[in-house]
């Protein structure tokens, strides 16, 4: 009974609420909800003209299978890499995590601190410029003198920069992060014009079932005539 009244009268740590506990402590530069990050998505990330750092939210109902590869792809690219998660994710996730990984443990009092983030070291130059619009990393590397890049596709500039040291990893960070601060206005104009254009179309109409057969009409039983035999 006892649990049964958490469920009904609890607040649920979905996703939602989780990051309602996280954006007041997002404070200075700007957060980006839900950015292309490798072949995932990051739920916030917060950007400063000094740092990213990445935010991936595990409320009640969500499960630990992409863990492994939203590690990797949030590992090459933040400085700071967190999650957040319930109580209940804690004894499994912490060994899918290394040391400088972050967590925080999100309740209805609030986020507390398991572990802070430590620094990472594992970005790598490549991914890193996959946040960005192909033609800026071009522009980019046209800017440092490096030419020929205007006509390469975005597999071999990859392979340029996965390569080369004339890129240095710091100044390409520092261009990534005022490119995407940059670019926030944008993201807001869009995502308010994508939701006045939902709010014009007429709300869909739910698709009527498939109309139940009529019942057959049973024929009446014939009744059978019975000969008495004198």
């Amino acid at each position: 009974m006892f649990a049964r009244y958490v469920l009904i009268f609890g607040v649920a740590m979905n996703d939602p609420a989780i990051r309602a506990l996280l954006y007041p402590l997002l404070t200075g530069g700007v957060r980006i909800d839900e950015l292309p990050t490798g072949t995932t998505r990051a739920d916030v990330v917060h950007i400063t003209e000094h740092f990213m750092h990445g935010y991936e939210v595990k409320g009640d109902g969500d499960t630990l299978q992409r863990v492994a590869n939203q590690l990797r792809c949030y590992g090459e690219v933040y400085d700071f890499v967190t999650f957040i998660v319930t109580e209940k994710h804690l004894p499994k996730l912490l060994p899918l995590l290394p040391e400088w990984v972050g967590i925080l443990i999100a309740s209805e009092s609030g986020l507390s601190t398991h572990r802070a983030a430590g620094y990472n070291a594992t970005v790598e130059r490549a991914p890193l410029s996959r946040l960005l619009l192909l033609d800026e990393v071009k522009q980019y590397l046209l800017a440092r003198g490096l030419t020929g890049v205007s006509t390469l596709r975005s597999r071999e500039i990859s392979h340029f920069l996965r390569t080369t040291q004339l890129v240095p990893l710091s100044g390409l960070a520092q261009y990534v992060r005022e490119r995407l601060i940059a670019r926030l206005p944008e993201r807001l104009l869009l995502r308010a014009e994508r939701k006045a254009e939902r709010e014009r179309l007429p709300p869909r109409r739910k698709p009527k079932g498939k109309p139940k057969p009529k019942a057959k009409k049973k024929k009446p039983a014939v009744q059978k005539k019975v000969r008495v035999v004198a």
